[in-house]
């Protein structure tokens, strides 16, 4: 299938602002994509873009005063499958992990293994390691969490969505991640793209979504605490150890998020 996606982002600055941005589709979807997803500034302003540590596509600019618009709008190619399941996927012990998956195995900004450790694995320690693990992981934790935007907190933690029991995708992500690293599963968090393909109505408004993957068996599977169940037309944007290492955009002077409008739709 062919998927529209896109977005459009109008910020108001009182003064010329350094942003940098990560909005561009992974490099690891390049192949499918049909129509690029060029960042489009109005007004028009230099853009240069590197890769950060991670791998990710990033841009920066320097928003002027007033208002800027930034918007894109690509057709990519998916296939149309929803995410896999392979309940045979197998732990790898720690000491023969890959030296580049050690990295997610560690607490980071938004998700503390020192705090949530005892209570990982008091909740998972007699689920059978693997897959089944951390399936049972985003089982719980997507019936310990409420869904609402009224929860959304730019600062919340993965130890306070646990006690808090309320939050938004990236919460769902962030202890879904933890309680993963606690329980020895290397986990990155994932941002992007994923519309209501395959989904009965009604639907909501269409926002960017978190998710993470989990390293088994030698793979980095895709898992959604969230939604907990295989999505159809996940675009991925960036990865990182939390959402800090994958936000939309990070802005070194006040500013004020005036509009913000996503796009993510089967093309027939």
């Amino acid at each position: 299938m062919k998927i529209r996606i896109g977005y459009e982002l109008i910020y108001e600055c009182p003064q010329p602002t350094p942003m940098i941005l990560s909005l561009s589709v992974h490099y690891s979807r390049v192949s499918d994509i049909i129509r690029p997803d060029h960042l489009i500034a109005d007004p028009p302003v230099p853009i240069t873009a590197y890769r950060d540590s991670f791998g990710n596509w990033c841009s920066r600019i320097i928003a002027p005063k007033g208002l800027l618009k930034l918007s894109t709008d690509a057709l990519v190619n998916d296939t149309g499958l929803p995410d896999s399941i392979v309940p045979e996927a197998r732990q790898t012990p720690v000491e023969t992990l890959p030296d580049e998956t050690l990295l997610f195995l560690l607490g980071s900004r938004y998700c503390e293994t020192d705090r949530l450790s005892e209570t990982a694995w008091a909740l998972f320690h007699t689920s059978p390691p693997g897959w089944a693990r951390v399936q049972a992981i985003c089982d719980f934790v997507h019936h310990h969490i409420a869904f609402g935007y009224e929860h959304a907190c730019s600062t919340k933690t993965a130890w306070e969505a646990y006690h808090e029991k309320a939050g938004v995708c990236r919460d769902y992500a962030h202890l879904a991640i933890a309680f993963c690293r606690c329980m020895n599963i290397p986990a990155r968090y994932c941002t992007g793209y994923l519309g209501d393909i395959g989904m009965p109505p009604p639907y909501g408004p269409m926002d960017f979504a978190g998710w993470f993957e989990a390293y088994l068996d030698g793979h980095w599977y895709t898992f959604d605490a969230r939604n907990n169940m295989p999505r159809i037309g996940r675009v991925l944007i960036a990865r990182g150890r939390d959402a800090a290492d994958v936000a939309l955009s990070n802005t070194f002077g006040p500013n004020t998020l005036k509009q913000f409008q996503v796009t993510t739709d089967e093309v027939s």
